[in-house]
């Protein structure tokens, strides 16, 4: 379970996220939707740790494992893909090769392609970015613009993921502007002006 409870974060004197609470049950597919810059990056980077908040709590299980896609993915340009996954991987000891496989199929990216990630599209790239957040049975997922440069088959491929993990009990969050064709969610949130609103 996640729970946010009461983050508070500043740039100087500017606000960005203001008395922030928020929880999420296993299963869950949540959207929190917002303009750029209205905080939902800035949230993301707290929950996973890249990011200390000024004031508040982030509180997972002991248990829980947290994967995320946040802003654009960063890899090793001049390695595979293939390569960049194992390397990541291998951080947790987590790594289930055959898994990986199956989900790089799954958005039509071959496991064996000698291209290095520097060649990719965006598009790729972001498939690349959501395998790795996904890939080592991670039980609670942050995905930021996730759909971000891929087409509208990468789109379906990336719904039918979302609901293969919500069959899975996995705990998945996607902050994104637009909305994303197909994907039907348990609860919808908007951030602004550094606030977290439930949408009616």
């Amino acid at each position: 379970m996640l729970k946010v409870s009461h983050v508070k974060k500043c740039f100087k004197k500017l606000a960005v996220l203001k008395d922030i609470s928020l929880e999420n049950q296993a299963g869950e597919l949540v959207h929190i939707s917002g303009v750029n810059g209205c905080g939902k990056y800035t949230l993301f980077k707290i929950i996973v740790g890249l990011l200390k908040a000024d004031s508040g709590e982030i509180h997972t299980d002991k248990d829980d494992y947290l994967g995320a896609l946040i802003e654009n993915p960063g890899f090793i340009e001049y390695e595979t893909a293939w390569d960049n996954l194992i390397f990541l991987g291998h951080f947790n000891y987590r790594f289930q090769p055959e898994k990986t496989r199956d989900l790089l199929k799954a958005f039509d990216l071959d496991p064996d392609n000698p291209q290095s990630v520097g060649n990719y599209s965006v598009g790729m790239r972001q498939k690349l970015g959501i395998t790795q957040a996904v890939m080592e049975e991670q039980n609670i997922i942050l995905l930021d613009e996730p759909t971000r440069g891929i087409d509208k088959e990468g789109v379906d491929q990336f719904v039918n993921l979302m609901k293969d993990l919500r069959s899975e009990n996995k705990t998945v969050i996607v902050a994104s502007h637009d909305e994303i064709p197909g994907l039907v969610y348990d609860r919808r949130l908007r951030m602004k002006d550094g606030i977290l609103l439930a949408e009616e």
